[in-house]
């Protein structure tokens, strides 16, 4: 079970994961060498799966969002294909599988609708889709990679 301190720390690292051990312990009233040990425990307990940093996707030329839902056949073969095809398109950077009308929706980012459609052909070449409807966001109102943590 994790304390307080522990659920400051996951908040401070999802704000900042460049923070030193020192400056994260002073945001959490902790000093360095049991700041790094409880950092240590929550990497090792699963609660921390990565550091990374944040890329501005408009400085690189990515700019433009698009949600594609696919509709496929329903069998396991079929499936690991289009795991293995989606791995192989950088451009896709999330991926689910749903319930309801949509079988899969994908998160891409490209530089434009250009950029979209070099996507789309390489997904119907390796694939059959009995559907895949695509939608553009027009806008980003909110965006955060930092989790809840109340639920703990």
């Amino acid at each position: 079970m994790l304390d307080r301190l522990d659920k400051q720390l996951l908040a401070e690292l999802q704000k900042d994961a460049s923070l030193s051990l020192q400056e994260l312990g002073e945001r959490v009233n902790l000093s360095a060498t049991p700041c790094w040990r409880r950092v240590q425990k929550l990497e090792q307990m699963g609660y921390i799966r990565g550091r990374v940093a944040l890329l501005e996707p408009s400085r690189l030329n990515v700019g433009v969002t698009v949600f594609v839902a696919l509709r496929g056949e329903h069998n396991d073969a079929w499936m690991r294909k289009l795991c293995d095809v989606v791995d192989t398109i950088p451009e896709v950077v999330e991926f689910y599988r749903m319930s309801g009308d949509t079988d899969y929706l994908l998160r891409l980012v490209v530089p434009d609708v250009k950029g979209y459609d070099r996507v789309y052909k390489r997904l119907v070449a390796n694939l059959e889709f009995s559907s895949v409807s695509s939608s553009f966001a027009m806008e980003q109102i909110k965006y955060t990679t930092a989790l809840p943590l109340d639920y703990i």
